[in-house]
């Protein structure tokens, strides 16, 4: 039997984002800028996860319209190099943002959904990130954001 359900619906807020995982990342910015005029909005390295990554999409509704996260591993021994080597380049998560990580990350944790951390991460930009492990979201690796509030 489930716990009752504390209105979950109120932390998602919508789909932020694709992950792709790619071996060359400006290869693969340069694919979505001629191929639709996407361009990088916001491209960093994160240490913690082996990956480079870029943000691509519209430049002109960038901040209403769900965007691309490529990703690119940084050294042979990250996650996504693995993921590279044993499905090659594609689809590696969607991700959807929160506003309330801590309050979300609870109810999951209460109706038995497992998160691959025990606490959130840093992620893109100084987002809180964690994820919802793939056996209990139908294979997908479901990756939780909340952005900074700043």
């Amino acid at each position: 039997m489930r716990p009752p359900i504390d209105i979950p619906h109120s932390y998602v807020i919508c789909l932020d984002h694709v992950g792709v995982a790619v071996p060359d990342l400006d290869a693969a910015v340069e694919f979505y800028r001629n191929a639709f005029g996407w361009v990088p909005l916001h491209q960093e390295t994160n240490e913690e996860q082996g990956v480079i990554e870029a943000m691509v999409g519209p430049v002109d509704n960038a901040e209403t319209a769900g965007v691309i996260q490529l990703l690119a591993p940084l050294n042979e021994n990250s996650t996504i190099a693995s993921f590279l080597d044993r499905r090659g380049p594609g689809l590696q998560q969607m991700c959807l943002r929160t506003n309330n990580m801590d309050a979300l990350c609870d109810h999951l944790r209460a109706i038995g959904v497992r998160l691959l951390y025990p606490d959130p991460k840093h992620g893109t930009g100084g987002s809180r990130i964690n994820f919802v492990h793939p056996k209990d979201a139908g294979g997908v690796l479901l990756e939780l954001t909340e952005p900074p509030t700043d």
